[in-house]
């Protein structure tokens, strides 16, 4: 995943079906076209899905797989749920239920990670970064889909940081616990705090830093922002949970 991978969004409102396939099919084209391959359709605000809005999430899931990519459905609803389940439709494409975000429980300070690494990332070197954190990950018990997602949260708080930090570049660091991976990606830039249930901010000169924010939370699994405790800078911290029965193996990369 060495080139940057663009991520979109898409708003489905109100049913899915014959008449309203065209327009939503238009505007994920259109994505595609200009280079996304992550894409999100948000299924909050529809109730229903007929055989022909089945067809364009299979056929708009295949051509983006075939590009390298991913599409996935969030915030559907119980009903809609069960209708994609027994189309099968949850086997094979990520779907996430309304309301239905993993709990991530603080780690026991006791717990010691299984390995841990840190490396420094320069401007001029991000791509190669997301290379050796998707190294890293896919070391991990995680699917396939989890790796692509969670190196594409973290090259979101890399490219962050870099363009928010000192001319020293910033520092990365994968630990990998019985339960779940941890990335932080720690800058010397001028410090900032988010809550995690806080939003980030919509307008203004950081409105940027929070459409990086809401993408990132869609891709992993907890994400917390906070000043360095010493001296001066932001640390982002990014979680994946995974199978606690699964032992990850020692870093390849």
């Amino acid at each position: 995943m060495g080139a940057s991978v663009n991520i979109g969004l898409v708003d489905v409102s109100g049913d899915l079906d014959v008449s309203s396939v065209p327009a939503v099919r238009h505007r994920l084209d259109g994505l595609i076209a200009s280079g996304s391959r992550r894409i999100f359709m948000n299924m909050a605000d529809v109730g229903y899905v007929d055989s022909a809005g089945m067809a364009l999430i299979l056929s708009e899931l295949r051509r983006v797989r075939e590009l390298g990519g991913l599409l996935s459905l969030i915030n559907v609803s119980a009903q809609l749920y069960r209708a994609l389940s027994l189309m099968r439709m949850v086997d094979f494409m990520p779907v996430s239920r309304a309301g239905a975000r993993r709990t991530v429980t603080a780690l026991d300070p006791s717990v010691l990670p299984r390995w841990r690494t840190t490396f420094r990332v320069g401007a001029g070197e991000l791509s190669g970064a997301r290379d050796r954190l998707s190294r890293l990950l896919a070391d991990l018990p995680l699917s396939s889909d989890d790796v692509f997602d969670m190196t594409l949260a973290c090259g979101e708080a890399l490219g962050n940081a870099v363009d928010h930090t000192c001319g020293g570049g910033v520092l990365a660091t994968v630990a990998a616990y019985p339960d779940r991976v941890t990335v932080e990606v720690t800058d010397c830039g001028c410090g900032f705090s988010l809550g995690e249930d806080e939003e980030p901010p919509e307008a203004g000169p950081a409105s940027e830093r929070g459409r990086g924010i809401r993408l990132m939370r869609l891709l992993a699994d907890s994400v917390s922002i906070a000043p360095k405790q010493t001296g001066e800078g932001t640390v982002v911290r990014l979680v994946k949970l995974y199978d606690a029965l699964a032992s990850p193996d020692s870093p390849a990369a």
